[in-house]
């Protein structure tokens, strides 16, 4: 099975490296950006076809590891 894992800051979170990218993409040309927030993608394979277990998993692995709770959010995508 195959999972997605997205972290992303928290809304009100100062996010540097956004505003960074955002100042870039504007002094490339790139017209219509008004606001940039980064993030952090994990794709992971996991074995078995529980959902439930690999998802429980996941969930322990963003708590423990992936992911600061504090400032984070994180969502799990689970592919078949």
């Amino acid at each position: 099975m195959k999972a997605r894992v997205t972290v992303t800051l928290k809304t009100g979170v100062l996010d540097p490296q956004g505003k960074a990218i955002e100042g870039a993409l504007a002094s490339l040309g790139v017209d219509g950006v008004s606001s940039v927030r980064q993030g952090k993608v994990f794709d992971i394979e996991l074995s078995g076809n529980d959902q439930a277990s690999a998802h429980a998993a996941l969930t322990t692995a963003c708590e423990k590891l992936l992911a600061n709770t504090v400032i984070e959010n994180y969502r799990i995508d689970l592919m078949a």
